[in-house]
């Protein structure tokens, strides 16, 4: 089966004359909320100094594409000279950033030529030798025959795959039906897990299904915007100066920390950890109370208001004051606000998706939103940040939570339907979606999964509780790693699979607003690395189901052309979408079925008040806090919080590499409490030893600040050498499996 290139319009690559104001040496100066951009249109290379172009570096051309990080979705150019990347330039035409890019966006393409770029296949041919370089042939094949004589001894139940929220929704698609027809796995999930299923499964038990209802211009119209656990400023940048340009809205931020965004909030209820469904249920009493309830929505689109009414009376502002740590003004002035709103927007991101208690915190963040009837209009809508560049893409297409398009697995209609798609019996789709990443660890800690495929994610230092996943790597008989950076994880590997990351191959992305835009091929990937699409089709060939799995395709687009026929009729309606869609509008929000009139889809769900529930209405759900397990002690007497920082992304196999971010943060550090430091005796630049009922961590870098308040610290979790995931606490949401990485109890050690 072959592969052929993608096919490229005359605007996504542009020649350097295209840009007559691209002088050698011309600095740009603007605000740093507006990133390194030149006025109207591209034309500046960032070197390594950001904002200067070498005429050296002087790019050929330019390559229309979008981020590789974050979930935004950052429409960007990639400079090219003599086939290497070098530089970038926000796309001032995007809808999404209108130029702007974070600092990890510019300098992304020093990621393409990074050191520890794995270029050849690696093969471990003796138990306890060393990798090897190997043929493709050779570690593809050793791959499938080890797979294989598994399933044959073992069953469906001794493989499991780990993939990620990286790879293009085409390579999500063709992974999603490698997994569960050509393999036939049971056990198939990502590392979204780990951040986005929290939201999934709060938006599925308010609302029947999963996807965002609001789009980033809702930000820009809102008279409230209240942003739980959310730190933008940090975490996603360039929604930050939608926040910051609506001068009419009063922004309420909901965070323990007092971070950036809090920084700039007209309101900021500094909450203690896990204290944040008492003030959800504080807050929706005193609407109810103040007679601030939208009654005709909730009657005609809503069940459960008598419970959810009765519940909240066992809320009282006295008693949310105590268990928040807030002033009792302070929680009604905020409930006030976002029940007179016209349009009040709710934005929540990992503060709290990150708890044994996520799913349920998101249903009450919905039921804020539907008992106030925002939902379904301009400026008004229940919205989770969504934290990696296509998290949206696996969730609809990937086949792992749900199968794609948003179909249950236990619904006999939908598996039906996928089959008759596919065209496959019936009985080859999976009646339950299998173990979720928590529950894939511990089959093969327990023994009953042997062999493991991870795809673009690094679990070694990204999953709870370092120790145990460690132990549980080293028990696999046969452990696959592919990915386009050699990490601790990749360094465990029986097989590598080296693979092509952003800029080296193509596909489309889907964000957080749910429009899905082009990611374009601008440079080869090194030595014999290879998409991730080529890679599942290498697979499926060596497998002999290839013409089954994948019949006629020859590249990406036709698994997205297939996918948009699977998606037609779901609520993440993709048939009316095509690449050159995409590109005529600079991106396309779903829902778009066959003959939307509007080029750029659909910008809200639910605005006719209809849900995906069997009754259509949506579900006010009743919500009780729980006590942290993991509390502090007499013996751990601090609550460690873990979080994100501007410079990196996730465990730094990227930005690690990266000089200008490794400069700007190149260590861990925990943050104390200024009253903390007294006690203890530290300063500033002191370095102290963090332990937790799991393990130590050395030589983290104190830094004295009022950001956190007494008996708590923060530590950031990108850092493989002073790993905070050696201290969390593995315990996980018991509905979405997605771990709490938010409160584990530690000691603070001076060396």
């Amino acid at each position: 089966m072959g592969l052929a290139s993608s096919s490229e319009d005359s605007e996504a690559r542009r020649a350097p004359e295209d840009f007559e104001d691209m002088a050698p040496g011309k600095r740009v100066v603007c605000p740093p909320e507006r990133g390194n951009v030149a006025p109207g249109r591209p034309g500046y290379a960032a070197d390594d100094r950001f904002g200067v172009l070498n005429e050296s570096r002087r790019p050929d051309e330019w390559v229309r594409t979008t981020c590789g990080y974050c979930a935004v979705g950052c429409g960007m150019f990639i400079g090219v000279r003599d086939g290497r990347a070098v530089g970038v330039q926000g796309d001032p035409e995007h809808p999404v950033n209108r130029g702007r890019l974070c600092p990890k966006g510019l300098t992304e393409h020093h990621t393409l030529s990074a050191e520890g770029r794995l270029t050849r296949p690696l093969v471990r041919r003796r138990k306890g030798g060393a990798q090897e370089a190997a043929t493709w042939d050779e570690a593809v094949g050793s791959m499938v025959v080890g797979f294989r004589r598994l399933l044959a001894e073992h069953g469906p139940e001794s493989v499991a795959v780990i993939s990620t929220g990286q790879l293009v929704t085409e390579e999500f698609y063709a992974l999603g039906k490698l997994a569960r027809l050509g393999l036939g796995l049971r056990h198939y999930d990502g590392n979204t897990t780990l951040c986005m299923s929290s939201a999934v499964s709060g938006y599925k038990r308010s609302f029947g299904s999963d996807g965002p209802p609001g789009a980033y211009e809702d930000l820009e119209s809102a008279d409230v915007i209240l942003l739980v656990g959310a730190n933008v400023a940090d975490n996603h940048p360039l929604l930050a100066p939608r926040v910051l340009d609506n001068d009419d809205a009063t922004v309420i931020v909901v965070d323990p920390r007092v971070t950036k965004t809090a920084m700039v909030a007209d309101v900021h209820l500094a909450v203690r950890p896990r204290s944040d469904i008492t003030l959800l249920n504080g807050m929706i009493k005193v609407i109810i109370d103040e007679g601030l309830v939208d009654h005709d929505y909730v009657a005609a689109h809503t069940e459960g208001f008598e419970e959810l009414a009765a519940h909240v009376q066992a809320f009282p502002l006295e008693r949310v004051a105590a268990e928040c740590g807030l002033d009792a003004e302070q929680v009604r002035a905020a409930a006030l606000a976002f029940g007179r709103a016209e349009r009040a927007f709710v934005g929540w991101t990992m503060g709290v998706n990150h708890s044994v208690q996520g799913t349920e915190t998101v249903t009450l963040l919905n039921t804020l939103c539907l008992v106030t009837g925002n939902i379904g209009r301009a400026g008004a809508a229940p919205f989770s940040i969504t934290g990696q560049c296509n998290a949206m893409g696996t969730r609809e297409a990937g086949g792992t939570a749900s199968l794609p398009g948003y179909r249950a697995w236990d619904s006999p209609a939908d598996r039906a339907e996928i089959a008759a798609l596919w065209g496959v019996p019936v009985e080859q789709i999976p009646t339950e979606r299998g173990r979720a990443y928590p529950d894939i660890i511990d089959g093969v800690l327990e023994g009953t999964i042997k062999g493991l495929w991870v795809i673009a994610t690094n679990p070694v230092v990204s999953f709870p509780n370092r120790a145990r996943l460690e132990k549980a790597l080293s028990d696999l008989e046969l452990f696959v790693a592919q990915d386009g950076f050699a990490n601790p994880t990749t360094a465990l590997a029986h097989v590598v699979l080296p693979a092509a990351v952003w800029g080296e191959k193509a596909g489309t992305y889907t964000n957080a607003e749910r429009r899905v835009s082009r990611v374009r091929k601008a440079v080869e990937p090194p030595g014999e690395a290879r998409a991730d699409f080529e890679i599942f089709m290498a697979v499926a060939q060596a497998l002999g189901v290839d013409d089954q799995i994948y019949p006629g395709w020859q590249g990406p687009e036709d698994a997205f052309t297939e996918w948009s026929r699977v998606s037609a009729g779901r609520l993440c309606d993709y048939s009316g979408i095509t690449w050159e869609r995409i590109d005529a509008a600079g991106g396309v929000q779903w829902p778009c079925p066959t003959g939307t009139a509007a080029l750029a889809g659909t910008p809200r769900i639910y605005t006719d008040g209809v849900f995906q529930t069997p009754s259509g209405r949506a579900k006010l759900w009743c919500v009780t806090p729980e006590p942290i397990a993991d509390a502090p002690s007499a013996r751990y007497p601090f609550l460690l919080n873990t979080g994100r920082t501007v410079e990196h992304w996730h465990t730094r196999t990227k930005t690690g590499k990266v000089a200008q971010l490794e400069h700007l943060a190149p260590e861990a550090w925990v943050e104390v409490n200024p009253a903390d430091a007294e006690r203890l005796g530290v300063s500033s630049g002191d370095q102290v030893r963090l332990a937790s009922h799991r393990g130590v961590v050395e030589g983290l870098l104190v830094r004295v600040t009022a950001i956190v308040r007494e008996g708590e610290v923060f530590v950031p979790f990108h850092y493989d050498e002073r790993c905070v995931n050696r201290l969390t606490v593995d315990e996980f949401d018991p509905i979405s499996r997605e771990p709490n990485y938010k409160q584990s109890a530690v000691r603070i050690e001076r060396h």
